[in-house]
């Protein structure tokens, strides 16, 4: 395993157990941040940040067992990658590991993918990656960072196929007054696991758009965590999800509220069919002391389509200062509401097709908000397949 020359961020309102495992305390501010690998416990499944992963279904990701057997291939449409050694004095801009598998990530990789947009650019057209996985029964190990420089404006797609096992750290740096507008789009195929942990870093005036859509995949695990560098930043994290039988898609953010006059908005959807079809959601928005005039909202949705799926929605809103604008949150998760079809039946429209019509307003919400017009049409065509299989 080759070693980081990365130092870990100081341990404040952390705990020491005999055994010399760092214990974090309740607020999310203080949570253990490090580039080491051996400085986190090994989860054994009871823990807060892992209670709803089926830890079996890592394949050794969060133990040190999974060994990198393959790599994750990355290509590009309308930008250039380049391909740096761990020695990059840019990457780590966006953030620090907070979990055992994104500290294993960062330990094992042994080249990272970097996407520039310089400053005062903006693309004709989407800058497209291709995120390729180390195929079925390979383990890789990634990193990937994409960074829009001051003044700079662009539409990103980061597209995920194919199988294996794959554990990265993937790093969004958005400079002052710059625009960046990601989608994530986790289309693996049905033997895949991916555990990602996103780090957005986002500078004075600045807007970062994300929008995480989840379908394919044995197992997908996706922990977004924004920061503020200065005031101004505005963050809107957007996710779609579509969970079969036997899959489990989970959604962890962190949205780090540390100075004035930033803000952010977080919406989720999901829609779940199938045995042991399993959602989870975890967001945690903190507003610390100092982020007076703070903005924020967080909303998830679920949509329960058969009998034996589940999903888990856990919104958290921590302030520190009464000096905001605006927080809430809310959750639910509900059946088809049965007076929509009614509606709809009434009016002569079988109920097969009713339920798929009401299942498509549930997403068009976030479908609008797609501005690539070929990533639009290829996720309402995925519903539509999904949707296909839902039984009366």
């Amino acid at each position: 395993m080759t070693s980081t020359t990365k130092t870990d961020e100081p341990q404040h309102g952390l705990e020491e157990h005999s055994h010399g495992a760092v214990v974090p305390q309740a607020s999310r501010g203080e949570r253990f941040r490090s580039y080491d690998v051996e400085a986190f416990e090994v989860p054994g499944g009871r823990e807060e940040d892992w209670r709803f992963t089926p830890m079996k279904r890592l394949h050794g990701l969060h133990d040190g067992s999974a060994r990198a057997t393959g790599s994750m291939r990355v290509e590009a449409s309308g930008a250039e990658v380049e391909t740096v050694g761990r020695d990059d004095e840019r990457l780590g801009a966006g953030g620090v590991p907070a979990d055992r598998i994104a500290a294993q990530a960062w330990s094992a990789f042994t080249e990272a993918h970097i996407v520039t947009v310089p400053a005062d650019t903006r693309p004709e057209g989407p800058i497209t990656l291709t995120v390729h996985g180390p195929g079925a029964g390979e383990v890789a190990y990634g990193h990937l960072q994409v960074r829009a420089e001051q003044f700079a404006e662009a539409v990103v797609v980061i597209d995920y196929r194919g199988s294996g096992v794959l554990g990265e750290n993937v790093e969004f740096v958005v400079g002052d007054s710059a625009k960046l507008s990601v989608v994530s789009i986790h289309d693996w195929a049905d033997d895949a696991t991916q555990v990602s942990s996103e780090h957005a870093g986002i500078g004075r005036d600045a807007t970062f758009r994300h929008l995480a859509v989840t379908l394919g995949g044995d197992l997908v695990r996706v922990n977004t965590t924004v920061n503020y560098g200065d005031k101004g930043g505005d963050a809107e994290l957007l996710g779609l999800y579509f969970a079969d039988a036997g899959q489990h898609l989970e959604h962890r953010m962190l949205v780090d509220h540390s100075v004035a006059n930033c803000r952010s908005n977080v919406l989720y959807k999901g829609a779940l069919q199938g045995k042991s079809a399993h959602a989870v959601w975890i967001g945690d928005v903190l507003i610390q002391a100092a982020a007076e005039g703070t903005d924020t909202y967080e909303l998830n949705r679920n949509l329960v389509l058969t009998e034996g799926a589940r999903a888990d929605s856990v919104p958290n809103l921590e302030i520190e200062t009464g000096e905001i604008q605006g927080a809430g949150h809310a959750s639910a998760t509900g059946r088809f509401d049965e007076e929509q079809l009614f509606y709809l039946q009434a009016r002569g429209i079988p109920r097969d097709q009713a339920r798929r019509l009401v299942v498509r307003g549930f997403f068009g919400e976030l479908l609008q908000k797609i501005t690539v017009p070929e990533v639009r049409e290829r996720l309402e065509a995925a519903i539509e397949d999904e949707l296909a299989v839902v039984g009366a």
